[in-house]
């Protein structure tokens, strides 16, 4: 799909960004002695941005043929799209573009916005219709059996490699989105709450030390899956990306507001009811790993997102006697330290 040009016009005055409070620390390696894929690294290429986004919290609104471009503020999502539009600045007009394309005139717009108008183009958070935080990702890599007690509530041994598998655009759905399984076959439909990574910019046999140079920020998703087709083959993708299947947001945290990714709380509750309570430094293959990984097998682009594994309490690790379930009208909420809650209704 071709990408929209930016809104031409002249520039303005910058400014700092206003985001809500998120935790700086910095990035600490947890690279391991392991390498699942030894050999010599050949230099990496890249394209996107020079300069990767700092302090930003984004988000793509739903509205119109296209998705628009927010940035979470304190008091509200600046809509920054229709702040551009109506001021004159030339600015992404969604995540999309902002990862692929860098700021433009993103700032100098915001600090325009809220100097002239205040709260005009301000949209409460319980009131935006939010689209997926990532659009038209090239390709949606997922990472399976990827959390130590998740192996062992399974019953599998650890990987030695990263189990690699792939999710389809059809699938993404966004924050509190109603995920249609009425008609499908097989009716084992499971959570699986997931820190998702962002790809800001284009590496290809990345080493670890330097993968997570190329990450633009990271989101909550939730591998949504429907168990007994998944398992029918050897292959998993049956179960895994029907329409929907790949929920994603509400919120895009940029890397620096993140810190290490390796040491975030992750919690999923069905209706209320904590299911999942576990951190992603209980990571088989960290971040770096799998990026490291994936981009020995095939040049990741600005925009690529991967899907890190889910950690124990999915459905599929209860025991038999145990095992309910998901049904339309259950709430699922993923939630993710500095990253935000992601909620959807199965339908």
């Amino acid at each position: 799909m071709k990408r929209r040009e930016f809104i031409p016009v002249a520039a303005a005055g910058s400014a700092g960004v206003p985001v809500l409070a998120a935790a700086q620390v910095p990035v600490a390696s947890q690279v391991t002695d392991r390498d699942p894929f030894p050999g010599p690294l050949p230099r990496s290429g890249h394209s996107g941005p020079s300069t990767p986004a700092t302090g930003l919290i984004v988000a793509n609104l739903r509205g119109g043929s296209e998705p628009r471009l927010a940035v979470r503020l304190e008091h509200g999502l600046l809509d920054v799209t229709v702040a551009a539009s109506a001021l004159g600045f030339a600015v992404p007009q969604s995540t999309d573009e902002l990862i692929s394309a860098g700021e433009g005139q993103l700032r100098q717009c915001m600090a325009k916005a809220l100097a002239l108008a205040g709260g005009k183009w301000i949209v409460a958070e319980d009131a935006a219709a939010f689209a997926p935080c990532v659009s038209n990702p090239q390709k949606i890599i997922c990472v399976g059996l990827n959390y130590r007690r998740h192996a062992r509530e399974v019953g599998m041994p650890e990987p030695k490699v990263p189990i690699l598998f792939n999710k389809f655009n059809n699938a993404l759905t966004h924050h509190r989105a109603s995920v249609p399984t009425a008609g499908l076959p097989g009716n084992h439909f499971d959570y699986e709450g997931e820190l998702v990574v962002v790809m800001g910019r284009r590496c290809a046999d990345v080493s670890e030390e330097r993968a997570l140079d190329y990450v633009f920020g990271y989101c909550t998703g939730n591998d949504f899956s429907e168990r007994s087709y998944q398992m029918i083959t050897s292959q998993w993708v049956a179960g895994k990306t029907s329409d929907g299947f790949a929920p994603l947001g509400p919120y895009l945290v940029s890397a620096d507001l993140v810190g290490n990714p390796n040491e975030l709380k992750l919690e999923t509750r069905v209706n209320g009811e904590l299911r999942q309570s576990s951190n992603t430094a209980d990571f088989i293959f960290n971040c770096q790993q799998v990026i490291s990984y994936c981009s020995r097998l095939f040049a990741l682009e600005p925009g690529d997102i991967i899907f890190t594994g889910t950690p124990e309490g999915v459905i599929l690790g209860m025991p038999k006697e145990r095992q309910v379930w998901l049904k339309p009208g259950d709430k699922v909420v993923t939630t993710i330290e500095k990253l935000g809650a992601l909620e959807i209704t199965v339908a």
